[in-house]
């Protein structure tokens, strides 16, 4: 079995296994007593802060672990906007960051607060004039990510961060995506990041504030991590934590070159052995170990259930994945195709002859899915007005609204147009990512009696 979905969760290091199973007889008791078994905990706690903070590029005191990495999320983007509760309560965040992110955005807008959302081109990546365009008088707290979670691509933080400087708002990275692969270079104030992204064991997250950032913890107070995260230190996991990130750190130059040698070597090979396919993200800004692709004419969990059939684990911004019936909310803002989707996160230590199998196996996963599917009943057609088709795709899911479209073209002429009425939510990214890939006009959506009425006008 071949584990491809690192980005997900990195399996456990050999170091933190280690260093786990040697702190659980040295670390187990409360690290804030002063006898000697407490003594000990506290040792321990105080070298894996270190050792984290020197990972991160701050200082220990700057550094408290949490539960989870979307805990550390949570805390220190309610602890910096109740900070400067004072200037006012104006956040701005990027379209595609994690959901844990966009969670804490929506609670403060139900608590009152405004939230402005940046959008992205279609590589995922954030333009720093538009953020520096979104600051405002009032604005608390701005948070980017340091690279996406779905399509591997690297934010321009350091322009972000002094765009910020420059305003005097803090800005939140999360980083738990490019931690492995080195500190987030810039002058952000507040820095979060999860253990099981880089080898550690779940349930540890990590939250930085730079000293001089206007920080008010939120929630009953505690004595513990300086008061930031409530609750009994897990020592043995944060150890375990600790040591892996240094771990992999040691060894991130080296295994980088190698995982960038396989992810582009899948985004060249992918596209032709499988026709109809977009290959999503940055092509040059990006970590080393994700690609992510969208095939047309697919069923995304039909074809992860293929592909885990075959050997591999993978996994899928695609509307059709059974944890959600709408398109990734970082594939509609990027506009790409959404269905079929396939991401491909590589944990260290992959080999080549894993990713050569992989492309052995895909294009006849892909190729079976497709022929699943069937040829579908025809659409029910109004009939043609003229130089216009409706095609009736109502009741039906993705991807059978754009194979509907993919049908029909052809039967108009140049310059007639196809109106496809559809109520499956991921239809409104995918029918223009359709056009865009084979040379189509996309028109635009009408308002319709149920659903939506999306118009392409044939071009060749």
């Amino acid at each position: 079995m071949s584990y491809f979905d690192a980005a997900s969760s990195a399996p456990l290091h050999p170091v933190a296994r280690q260093a786990l199973l040697a702190s659980l007889d040295e670390g187990w008791a409360d690290p804030s007593r002063l006898y000697r078994e407490g003594r000990r905990a506290r040792l321990l706690l105080d070298a894996a802060r270190e050792a984290a903070a020197e990972a991160v590029g701050c200082r220990p005191d700057e550094l408290v672990f949490t539960s989870s990495g979307t805990r550390a999320v949570h805390a220190g983007v309610a602890g910096a906007l109740a900070g400067r509760r004072r200037v006012g309560r104006h956040l701005i965040v990027s379209a595609v960051e994690h959901s844990s992110v966009l969670h804490a955005g929506e609670a403060h807008e139900a608590e009152g607060g405004t939230v402005t959302r940046v959008g992205v081109a279609r590589t995922g990546a954030v333009d720093p004039a538009a953020y520096a365009g979104a600051l405002r008088a009032d604005t608390a707290l701005a948070c980017l990510q340091s690279a996406n979670h779905e399509v591997g691509t690297e934010q321009p933080v350091e322009q972000v961060a002094e765009a910020c400087r420059a305003a005097g708002v803090p800005l939140l990275v999360d980083a738990a995506q490019s931690l492995p692969w080195g500190p987030v270079a810039g002058g952000w104030s507040l820095l979060t990041g999860s253990a099981h992204k880089w080898g550690g064991p779940s349930g540890v997250g990590l939250l930085v504030v730079r000293k001089g950032v206007r920080f008010a913890p939120q929630g009953p107070a505690d004595e513990r991590e300086s008061g930031r995260a409530a609750g009994f230190e897990n020592v043995p996991a944060i150890v375990a934590a600790a040591a892996s990130l240094r771990a992999v750190r040691a060894e991130a130059a080296q295994e980088a070159a190698r995982l960038r040698e396989l992810t582009d070597r899948i985004r060249a090979r992918v596209p032709a052995l499988v026709p109809d396919v977009e290959v999503v993200g940055d092509p040059e800004r990006k970590l080393p170990g994700i690609v992510t692709f969208s095939c047309l004419y697919v069923d995304g969990e039909t074809l992860l259930h293929e592909l885990d059939r075959a050997g591999f684990s993978v996994s899928s911004g695609s509307s059709c994945t059974s944890s959600t019936l709408t398109p990734s909310h970082v594939l509609r803002a990027m506009g790409v195709l959404s269905e079929g989707n396939v991401r491909v996160s590589l944990p260290p230590g992959t080999a080549a002859a894993d990713v050569d199998r992989f492309l052995e196996v895909l294009p006849g996963a892909v190729a079976g899915v497709r022929e699943k599917l069937g040829a579908p009943a025809p659409a029910t057609a109004a009939g043609a007005k003229g130089d216009t088709l409706v095609v009736d795709a109502l009741g039906k899911l993705c991807p059978l609204p754009v194979i509907e479209l993919a049908k029909v073209i052809g039967t108009v002429p140049v310059g007639g147009t196809v109106r496809v009425l559809a109520d499956d939510e991921a239809a409104r990214l995918d029918i223009p990512a359709w056009c865009e890939m084979r040379g189509q006009e996309y028109v635009g959506e009408e308002a319709a009696e149920k659903g939506a009425a999306y118009v392409v006008r044939r071009t060749r």
